[in-house]
């Protein structure tokens, strides 16, 4: 109890806090601070687990197991990355002129206010805060994303507060589709909306209810996690907002998003026997791999390409924990892993190469080898990682994913290959001149936050050729829970 305590009080207390003194100079440091203590705090509860298996607190309405004690670790470590890297970055704004007092202020309060909700979300055992928490973290990241105040910032902002708002209302008509459906087996004590109290007489729940209810919560969160075509909001937010915002966008508040979703599919499949979720899933996952694929070679913004990247690897996320099975699920979980960490690390070099060159078009960075090497083959590294290059864990998760395809869903293959290759060759057609070719960029005025890069994509390549016993058999117990 007192892990989960000082797990979700520290980034509580640290968004008034910097509310405050986040206009400070040392303000970066301290919302590093924090978000080393959460990481820590997240370390300890994990121990908790791992010693004595899932916890409950607060009358059950915190609960933690194998599924969701990894991802809230790795939510933390790459909340705890991300605010390193975010110290030069945001100092360089500053003296750009694009973050004021008052924005820093709004930022570095809403960094942890985002990391809260974030957690919130993952550590919960009812399905009403989990839909609560859900709906703060859009708040909190509209406010994150309109920080530099210009049109096309304040633009993309409404876009995601308009579509993932509608996305969110869809979630909560099922959540209380959910609360109808369980009110008839566990009565209206209050418990019918804890997941573990649902997960015991899910086989017991009106199955039209829970179909229904399935749905609705897939479409609703399924817009926070950019699921095709639910996807619109996710390529402005990641352009127009604060590179570090866009590292926790991909490589956080999608896992949390489709994370809520795998927690409500173990409920559906079992009501409903039959495959009707992971159907909906691998559809919506298949379309969205597809989709995102063929509109990367239409970007000339660097990060909306990489924004559609993340679109496509939700989506095979998705159809994977669609397929189901321990091998799928396994791969799933891995990949969901790999491409948090691999993807923000790209992102922090991306920042890093758009300051150099003062604009965020492609065409327009070039050279980065020779400005900066290590920017430069931080961006190459992991382009290739995320792109599926053996030996890196995204590789691995993809080979799974594909092998199991291949065995259970065949017609499936050639589209989810296709998709792969034209990804590839878009992506790395466009990255490529941008490392390697000829420039006139000035290096950065702050030395570049550089080890968040290399200690990211570093795991990305040992979790591709080597995963500890320990985390092995995390990610196996977690893939039985699912089913």
């Amino acid at each position: 109890m007192e892990a989960f305590f000082v797990l979700l009080a520290i980034p509580l207390l640290g968004g008034p806090f910097l509310w405050f003194l986040g206009d400070r100079e040392n303000a970066p440091e301290v919302n590093a601070g924090f978000s080393l203590a959460t990481f820590a705090a997240s370390a300890w509860l994990t121990a908790v687990v791992i010693s004595g298996g899932p916890v409950t607190a607060w009358e059950e309405q915190f609960f933690v197991d194998a599924l969701n004690v990894f991802l809230v670790a790795l939510t933390a470590f790459v909340g705890f990355t991300t605010a390193l890297f975010s110290r030069p970055y945001m100092r360089i704004e500053r003296e750009k002129g694009k973050m004021t007092g008052p924005r820093l202020r709004l930022y570095h309060s809403m960094y942890q206010a985002f990391m809260f909700t974030m957690l919130l979300a993952l550590t919960t055992n009812n399905m009403g805060i989990l839909w609560v928490a859900m709906e703060a973290a859009t708040l909190a990241t509209v406010l994150l994303v309109s920080v530099y105040r210009t049109a096309a910032s304040l633009e993309a902002a409404w876009k995601y507060f308009i579509l993932c708002g509608v996305g969110i209302a869809q979630a909560l008509f099922g959540t209380i589709l959910l609360y109808f459906a369980a009110e008839r087996v566990l009565g209206a004590e209050g418990n019918a909306l804890l997941w573990t109290h649902l997960n015991l007489v899910k086989a017991d729940l009106e199955p039209a209810i829970m179909s229904l209810a399935f749905v609705f919560l897939l479409v609703g969160y399924g817009t926070k996690i950019g699921l095709v075509p639910l996807h619109n909001w996710l390529p402005d937010a990641h352009a127009e907002g604060p590179t570090p915002i866009s590292a926790v966008l991909s490589g956080l508040l999608l896992n949390v998003a489709l994370y809520s979703v795998i927690r409500c599919k173990v409920l559906a499949d079992g009501a409903l026997e039959s495959r009707f979720a992971g159907n909906m899933m691998m559809g919506f996952g298949l379309l969205s791999v597809v989709v995102a694929a063929f509109f990367l070679s239409r970007q000339r913004d660097v990060k909306r390409m990489f924004a559609y990247s993340s679109i496509e690897h939700m989506g095979l996320v998705t159809f994977a924990f669609g397929m189901g099975g321990p091998i799928a699920n396994f791969a799933g979980l891995l990949h969901m892993t790999v491409h948090s960490l691999v993807k923000s690390a790209i992102f922090f070099a991306v920042g890093h190469a758009a300051q150099k060159a003062g604009t965020q078009v492609m065409e327009d960075i070039r050279g980065l080898m020779k400005v900066s090497p290590t920017v430069g083959w931080g961006l190459m590294i992991g382009t290739l990682a995320i792109l599926g290059m053996p030996p890196f864990g995204v590789f691995a998760s993809e080979f799974l994913i594909l092998t199991t395809a291949m065995r259970e869903h065949p017609w499936a293959t050639p589209f989810l290959l296709l998709a792969l290759g034209v990804a590839f060759a878009a992506v790395f057609s466009r990255v490529q001149p941008m490392v390697f070719g000829d420039t006139h960029m000035l290096p950065l005025a702050h030395q570049p936050a550089l080890v968040p890069v290399f200690v990211h994509l570093g795991l990305g390549l040992m979790l591709g050729l080597y995963i500890p016993p320990y985390l092995a058999a995390w990610y196996a117990e977690a893939a039985r829970l699912l089913g």
